[in-house]
């Protein structure tokens, strides 16, 4: 009788189901990020930067960063994250070409997890580092926006810059450890696209929207402020731009490593679609651009609302609308110890800005020929406070800007009197509105137009008036107003009205 031997038939294992390789591939990502997080790099960059974030919170407090520009605010935020970037470069790069330089990859053959799903984990662990960037630069933003002075609107586009370019930056370091497996790729890389930023700012700024393909641009913002639309940055559409970019060389990563899954083709051209509609977004209207910078430079009345403060009409561009009330203040405390002529002077402070040489470059406005109008700058708090009290006090002495800009004689004293003479700090004031910073000899006087001059024995007269009782001082200014602000009245005639010492020597407006 013969036997028969039945084998069990070999089981098939079954592929894990699509919900389970998902869960995989994000327990994958969540082990990578906290591996980058054990490097050196990661760990001293990213923390310096959350330091130095910190730090800024901490220091920025009195005058002008009580008014903080929020159009600038926003902008300040792109450039630290650079450094977070490159650091999140390097290491993804380095973690992604662990079992290459290890010798272990032959062993992954063996994996159940696709390759190219393991590529998608190191792409998604460069994730939670943008999201710490990003939290950084909202509550940097906020910090500032939340100030009472605060003056404009920030952009979101704006602040998107920073998170996006460290996923940016990580998810190119995964895609060139693919390509080009070599340590030493993203070094060079590196200094290829920190040129690359260089030349696209420069190209911005000669006007080459080309320039916005950079994932970064700089803008110059050390001269005053301009409203956000005179700026011409594309900043939402540029957000747009770089988010897709991600996207794409997301998807392009993931293929080179062998995805070709119908999602992953549908994502990928969803990205292409979102980087194009971006970039083509990103190309300004130079026309309309430069119209409306030429108009709030030549007309602002234009594109401004006024308001009414004690007889006085303030003019402003609607994101300084805030900062009108405490224009009128300082008006109304210079104007207080002027003579009664100049109670009835009715005053219109209009905001001015030049952008005939570029938008926030350093430059001098033209000072106002129209009889009672003051300027007012786009910068306040600080020592911009003095510099708009010389500049009403300029109007309330000599009638225009114009004519106090070229006036050397007694009425200087006046004017410097009622501008600092009645401020809360004085001697303080005096410093600050002086170019040289010092409170003796001649000066240049600092105000929102064109600078005024001061000579020696303006400057004597004016320090020892501050050492009389203002209210003698005040008293003596209301009494001879019509003789201190004539032309004809001499510095010398002037310290005799006002009961100091006669100086030695006649103003010498060439100093």
């Amino acid at each position: 009788m013969s036997t028969t031997i039945t084998r069990p038939a070999p089981t098939v294992t079954e592929p894990a189901p699509e919900p389970r390789r998902t869960a995989a591939v994000l327990d994958l990502a969540r082990f990578e990020a906290r591996e980058l997080l054990l490097q050196v790099p990661i760990l001293v960059v990213f923390g310096l930067y959350v330091v130095y974030a910190g730090a800024r919170l901490v220091t920025q407090s009195g005058g002008s960063d009580d008014y903080p520009i929020l159009n600038q605010v926003d902008r300040a935020t792109q450039a630290a994250p650079l450094f977070p970037a490159l650091a999140l470069l390097i290491c993804v790069n380095s973690a992604a070409l662990r079992s290459r330089k290890h010798h272990t990859a032959q062993q992954f053959e063996a994996h159940p997890m696709e390759p190219w799903r393991r590529t998608l984990a190191h792409v998604l662990s460069a994730v939670p580092y943008a999201a710490l960037i990003g939290f950084v630069v909202a509550v940097e933003y906020f910090r500032e926006a939340l100030k009472p002075g605060a003056i404009g609107h920030g952009s979101f586009g704006e602040l998107a810059v920073g998170p996006l370019v460290v996923l940016f930056a990580g998810v190119l370091g995964v895609l060139l450890a693919r390509l080009l497996p070599s340590t030493f790729v993203p070094m060079l890389f590196a200094i290829v696209g920190y040129l690359g930023i260089v030349l696209a700012s420069a190209a911005e700024a000669g006007g080459h929207s080309i320039g916005w393909l950079s994932p970064v641009i700089f803008q110059d913002s050390s001269g005053d402020p301009v409203p956000a639309d005179l700026l011409g940055r594309p900043a939402g559409w540029h957000a747009l731009y770089l988010a897709g970019l991600c996207g794409l060389l997301a998807c392009v990563t993931v293929m080179v490593s062998g995805g070709r899954a119908r999602v992953i083709k549908t994502a990928t051209a969803i990205a292409v679609a979102v980087t194009a509609v971006g970039a083509i977004g990103q190309i300004p209207d130079s026309s309309a651009l430069k119209k409306a910078r030429e108009t709030a430079s030549t007309a602002p009345e234009k594109v401004q609302s006024c308001a009414t403060y004690a007889g006085s009409t303030y003019c402003s561009f609607p994101e300084w609308n805030g900062v009108r009330g405490e224009w009128a203040e300082v008006a109304a405390r210079v104007r207080a110890a002027a003579g009664d002529a100049a109670q009835d002077t009715r005053l219109t402070v209009r905001q001015r800005i030049d952008t005939s040489g570029g938008v926030e470059v350093d430059g001098y406005i033209t000072p106002s020929r129209t009889p009672g109008q003051v300027t007012a700058g786009t910068r306040w708090g600080g020592n911009r406070v003095p510099e708009f009290a010389v500049a009403v006090a300029s109007v309330l002495v000599a009638g225009t800007e114009d004519e106090a800009g070229s006036m050397c004689d007694g009425r200087t004293v006046t004017l410097m009197w009622l501008a600092v003479g009645t401020d809360p700090t004085p001697l303080t004031s005096f410093r600050n509105v002086r170019l040289d910073d010092s409170t003796s000899g001649s000066a240049v006087i600092l105000a929102p137009t064109e600078p005024l001059t001061m000579t020696a024995q303006q400057t004597s007269v004016f320090r020892k008036l501050l050492d009389r009782p203002r209210a003698e001082v005040e008293s003596r200014v209301k009494a001879h107003w019509a003789e201190l602000t004539s032309p004809k009245t001499t510095t010398a005639q002037a310290a005799k009205l006002l009961g100091v010492e006669v100086p030695k020597g006649a103003d010498n407006c060439d100093e």
